[in-house]
């Protein structure tokens, strides 16, 4: 059995290959980028995390590149992400970037379907509060009229508890 069908059905030892096999190249490369040792060790573990669970998702079923290319271009994207957000500037290449750009929209794709999938999931008084709060960005004294609330804190408080089941269902399901 390969290594691709090991990860998808979670065999530890080939889990614990894969990951000790290329951690320390993966720390290497992020020295590049002045990350400390123990911030590239963190970023690689969520990679690694990443690469089973699109092991078990079925899309490496047909990966055209080796795994440890694969994993490293998770752990790339996901050191440029955590850049990005420390403020740092990262220069890369036009490559990079084309593929920097697919890779954040196919993670808002993934996001997207999730948030909509889950959104079905509410109650239809909450899918219309949400609705027109954040789609149609109605006011709370507007949302109070159109669904016959008789105040602005009512309909705070209603909105709140919609947004909150929400959360928990995207927290539940992914």
């Amino acid at each position: 059995m390969n290594t691709i069908a090991q990860l998808k059905l979670g065999n530890e030892a080939t889990v614990k290959d894969v990951y000790n096999c290329n951690k320390q190249g993966f720390i290497s490369f992020a020295g590049k980028y002045d990350v400390s040792e123990y911030e590239a060790t963190d970023i690689y573990q969520d990679a690694v995390i990443a690469l089973i669970e699109n092991a078990r998702k079925g899309k490496l079923d047909n990966l055209k590149s080796s795994l440890t290319t694969y994993l490293f271009a998770i752990g790339k994207f996901m050191l440029f992400a955590y850049l990005k957000k420390q403020n740092k500037q990262v220069m890369m290449s036009i490559d990079e970037a084309v593929e920097w750009n697919s890779y954040e929209t196919e993670q808002q794709e993934e996001q997207t379907a999730l948030l909509q999938k889950h959104f079905e999931q509410l109650g239809e008084q909450c899918r219309k509060m949400l609705t027109l709060f954040y789609y149609e960005e109605k006011k709370l004294e507007e949302i109070m009229h159109l669904m016959n609330y008789d105040n602005k804190d009512v309909v705070k408080s209603q909105k709140h508890r919609c947004l909150k089941q929400l959360k928990n269902l995207m927290g539940k399901n992914g």
